[in-house]
């Protein structure tokens, strides 16, 4: 007899169904660390750790350059840099699938046009949310903004803790890898640049 909250062949209302196939890879790799999926505290684990995953990979299904395509014009002739720093985001490595928890700082020089600051996040997360290698998640940030934005300048830095390092392996807590990225004016003029990174903090 099912209870209220359904029986273990049932998904709660509103709940993504998950495959049963990807339920058992799930019980394979709990049986495989050494625990027996089938015991209470594991019994709903599969489908818990398979909606958490499409949570955190939600970015493939998401265009980022969509979060820049409403831009505004009236800006008053303002034509220096733009920052948005200190963003912090949470993305998944694709060689351990292991956290990479960080914070990223994204600015541009724009030419005549400027997007709403939260759409710069928008495209850092939407990015993130996907198996990543730091320094592509930077390069592609800066890509987007650079191709729908069409500035005189980009530059995305992202400083991060990848628990590929600090939980397994040489476990080095306490360690952040930075990686940037800079484009057109940030790139060319040595001034430029230095003044974007200064505001940055780096």
């Amino acid at each position: 007899m099912s209870s209220l909250l359904g029986s273990d062949d049932e998904e709660p209302q509103g709940k993504i169904v998950v495959p049963e196939d990807v339920q058992d890879a799930v019980r394979t790799l709990i049986r495989w660390a050494g625990d027996n999926p089938e015991r209470e505290g594991l019994r709903d684990t599969p489908r818990r750790v398979a909606r958490a995953w499409k949570e955190y990979c939600q970015g493939y299904g998401e265009d980022p350059a969509v979060h820049l395509s409403r831009v505004f014009r009236e800006v008053g002739g303002y034509d220096e840099i733009v920052l948005l720093k200190d963003i912090p985001f949470q993305s998944h490595c694709e060689h351990h699938m292991a956290p990479i928890i960080g914070r990223a700082a994204i600015a541009y020089l724009p030419t005549d046009r400027v997007v709403g600051i939260s759409k710069l996040a928008r495209v850092l997360h939407a990015y993130a949310r996907r198996l990543q290698v730091q320094e592509r998640l930077t390069a592609e940030v800066a890509q987007c903004i650079w191709d729908h934005l069409q500035p005189q300048g980009v530059a995305v830095v992202i400083e991060a803790s990848h628990a590929c390092m600090t939980a397994r392996g040489v476990r080095t807590p306490g360690v952040a890898m930075i990686t940037s990225k800079v484009m057109g004016t940030f790139r060319s003029d040595p001034k430029s640049r230095q003044e974007v990174l200064d505001l940055m903090g780096y």
